[in-house]
């Protein structure tokens, strides 16, 4: 789609390219005179989608895979000894962050910039003519609260209590935060936005404005909401709403729910839309995931001159946690083989893992295809059963878990007690959205962090001599939280997390 950018309080907020609709080139508009009809504000609101965009791809190494998914026991990355320009990164996979590292910037940055284009939207909106058309006024509304519902909830669960900022910011001195909510407050704040999201929000959309939020999208948010909350009962009513609906269903074969030629497809809930049509649009996780030495060898389509960069290397742990006959991990993980690996400490002998979910066939030099998946039904099912569990009634919940294990090619897991039925379907949500963002929110809900990454890093430390003799991992409680970026502490006086 073609790009545009909105010039935003005096270039404060500046709305990023998106690929859901078509939209006419614009720039230098002010907000005095732009939010006058519905169009524009459904261009601020693909501009808020776009702010996504930039924080799930991030730049060489700073995307949210790294926060969500290298922090966990999920993945690592490859030590390139010639290209010490990412330590920021290595830390946060080794415990060793500080509040200076610039991915926690970029992170806190991206997310309020996304925050900071639904306030102006919501600010604005009750001034636009919308006419009779009533619903698409909703929908507007219903999109920017979940997204400012959605950028929340993941700073909340990472930082901890954070600035409440709920409207437009028109002068300098309001850029500045009053200080953190409390984490309760955020929740509050959180719960209220994605509730009106679910009533105002359609369950459909015509195929060409495929990738907005829908009523779907907001009740998965607000039943991991729920379960991050442990309110159970209310996460499960959200989630039988989904299944209720007859909408979505499980794709038989899990590599098509990756395919970027079946975008959006009948598992899909919401994902974030890329394109390689467009400069500036398209999606690079091969590129960011290949093994460094491995250039263009794994590359499906156009490549040259491109870096490699060798983050998300799925772990031993991880590749230990698939069963025999597990159809998921032949989709999910590939291998470089070359002599040469054996001098790294992530390869097993001659042979580098590599995130094989998101290599696929690409046609534009450099710039791949796909969508990165937030929500799908798959995990819809698996929550719904980890929420019946909790509230003792495993026998019920057996069918959601067995429908996603029946896709992978496993029997049926019957007769469990509560206890197995609750370690089996933590298993089989870290096989399934395995290097989706996923690991991390779940061992931190879960209360399971401390002890699983402690034994991951001993795990770590015995397979390599250089985190051995540096002793890396070292994982205090503290550390289930991320320093406030020190920029912020400085320009607001905020607070610093314990520890920091």
């Amino acid at each position: 789609m073609k790009r545009y950018t909105l010039i935003l309080i005096a270039g404060l907020l500046v709305a990023s390219c998106d690929s859901l609709i078509d939209v006419q080139p614009q720039s230098d508009i002010s907000t005095e005179t732009f939010f006058r009809t519905p169009a524009q504000v459904d261009q601020a609101i693909l501009g808020a989608y776009g702010y996504l965009q930039t924080l799930y791809s991030g730049t060489a190494w700073n995307g949210a895979f790294v926060m969500l998914e290298m922090r966990s026991d999920n993945t690592t990355y490859q030590f390139n000894v010639d290209n010490r320009g990412a330590l920021h990164a290595e830390q946060i996979d080794e415990f060793r962050e500080q509040s200076e590292n610039v991915v926690l910037q970029f992170f806190w940055q991206t997310s309020y910039q996304g925050i900071y284009q639904t306030n102006v939207v919501l600010d604005r909106i009750e001034a636009v003519d919308y006419g009779n058309n009533t619903s698409l006024k909703d929908q507007h509304l219903g999109e920017a609260k979940f997204l400012r519902a959605f950028n929340y909830f993941n700073l909340v669960r990472l930082f901890g209590g954070v600035p409440l900022k709920l409207h437009e910011i028109k002068t300098p001195s309001e850029v500045y935060a009053e200080g953190r909510a409390s984490v309760d407050e955020v929740y509050a704040q959180i719960l209220s936005d994605v509730q009106d999201a679910v009533q105002k929000l359609p369950w459909t959309y015509p195929a060409e404005q495929a990738g907005r939020a829908t009523k779907g999208a907001a009740l998965m948010l607000l039943a991991e909401v729920h379960m991050t909350r442990q309110n159970f009962s209310e996460a499960r009513a959200a989630l039988e709403q989904i299944v209720n609906a007859g909408i979505y269903e499980l794709l038989p074969d899990y590599a098509e729910v990756f395919n970027p030629a079946n975008k959006n497809h009948r598992e899909s809930i919401f994902e974030i839309q890329y394109s390689n049509n467009y400069e500036g649009e398209e999606a690079n996780w091969i590129f960011l995931f290949a093994p460094f030495n491995s250039g263009c060898a794994l590359m499906q389509g156009p490549c040259q001159g491109a870096r490699v960069y060798a983050w998300n290397i799925p772990t031993r742990d991880m590749l230990d946690a698939y069963e025999p006959g597990d159809l998921r991990k032949d989709v999910s993980i590939g291998w470089y083989e070359d002599p040469s690996n054996v001098q790294y400490d992530v390869a097993i002998g001659d042979s580098i893992p590599y995130v094989k979910k998101f290599a696929w066939p690409f046609n534009a030099l450099n710039r791949t295809n796909e969508n990165w998946p937030v929500y799908r039904y798959a995990e819809t099912l698996l929550l719904l059963a980890e929420a019946l569990n909790e509230e003792g009634r495993t026998a019920e919940a057996e069918p959601y878990l067995n429908a996603v294990r029946a896709r992978a090619g496993l029997s049926p897991l019957t007769g469990l007690s509560q206890e197995e039925f609750r370690q089996a379907v933590w298993h089989e949500q870290r096989v399934e959205l395995a290097f989706e963002n996923k690991r991390w929110f779940q061992l931190l809900r879960t209360g399971r962090a401390l002890d699983v990454m402690r034994a991951h890093g001993e795990q770590m430390r015995q397979i390599s001599e250089r985190m051995a003799r540096e002793n890396a991992y070292q994982i205090e409680p503290y550390r289930l939280l991320y320093p406030i970026p020190l920029r912020e502490v400085i320009l607001n006086n905020l607070e610093q997390n314990p520890g920091y």
